[in-house]
């Protein structure tokens, strides 16, 4: 069975695989608040399709609930655990499955395993918000073990509470000049991609959203943060094979035999 990979901009990617389709933060729009799409062209209306939905955190870039209204009635929609209480809109949302879950906790979805892993990450709904949710990221089991890192910083025990992987969809910047706490740069997801040690990376997270007006503050933070991933990997983890995709592409990656 082959694994394929599409990066649709930001965080949202499609992973297929043994022909189930998983959708990552779906973000389907031109602007948010005060962020604009600055490349690559909305994700067609096939996005959307998926089996199930895995949302890493409640930040309104990655649990988008426009987005979300999208997907057909009876899709699984897994969320961390307390979004639905955090974010009342969720269950506004006709006919989607909803689960949550909690680092460790695993959802058969048609045949793969989606398992929640821990990420370094303000889980809060923002601006302002208890910390009632945890960041996380997913590993889809299938013929493949696809990890999607949603948000997060570099931990100490990152490898081990991940566990093996074949692919690894690794965020490398953000949507603004300045990265905060609890994000990975070009560095820092290649330092963790020599940790993992995948067969394969695509990076993400970048090179999509922007401010409006801040379009010649630091811009290569928007522009530059793919190329640099792939020249740190090549250092840093050169076993890896890194797929720099641009938006709406996909990739069939190396994976385990």
């Amino acid at each position: 069975m082959t694994v394929e990979v599409t990066w649709w901009g930001h965080a949202t990617c499609t992973v297929e695989d043994s022909g189930v389709r998983v959708l990552t933060d779906p973000l389907f729009v031109g602007r948010l608040a005060h962020l604009r799409r600055r490349r690559g062209q909305l994700p067609p209306p096939a996005a959307a399709v998926a089996h199930a939905v895995v949302v890493s955190h409640l930040h309104s870039d990655h649990l988008h609930l426009p987005s979300l209204a999208r997907l057909a009635p009876g899709t699984r929609l897994i969320v961390p655990r307390g979004a639905t209480r955090a974010v009342p809109g969720l269950r506004r949302l006709d006919g989607l499955r909803i689960e949550e879950v909690a680092p460790g906790d695993e959802v058969a979805v048609a045949g793969l395993r989606v398992r929640a892993v821990p990420a370094a990450h303000d889980g809060r709904r923002l601006p302002v918000g208890p910390h009632r949710s945890p960041a996380l990221g997913f590993v889809v089991h299938g013929a493949a073990r696809t990890y999607f890192a949603g948000d997060t910083g570099l931990f100490d025990d990152m490898a081990s509470a991940v566990g093996p992987v074949d692919v690894a969809l690794l965020p490398v910047g953000g949507w603004g000049p300045y990265l905060g706490h609890g994000h990975l740069n070009p560095d820092r997801a290649a330092r963790a991609l020599a940790a993992l040690a995948p067969r394969s990376a695509v990076p993400v997270h970048y090179g999509t959203y922007w401010p409006i007006g801040m379009d010649a503050v630091r811009p290569h933070e928007f522009h530059s943060p793919g190329d640099e991933f792939v020249r740190k990997a090549a250092r840093l983890a050169p076993e890896v094979a890194v797929h720099r995709l641009g938006h709406c592409e996909s990739v069939r990656p190396e994976v385990s035999p």
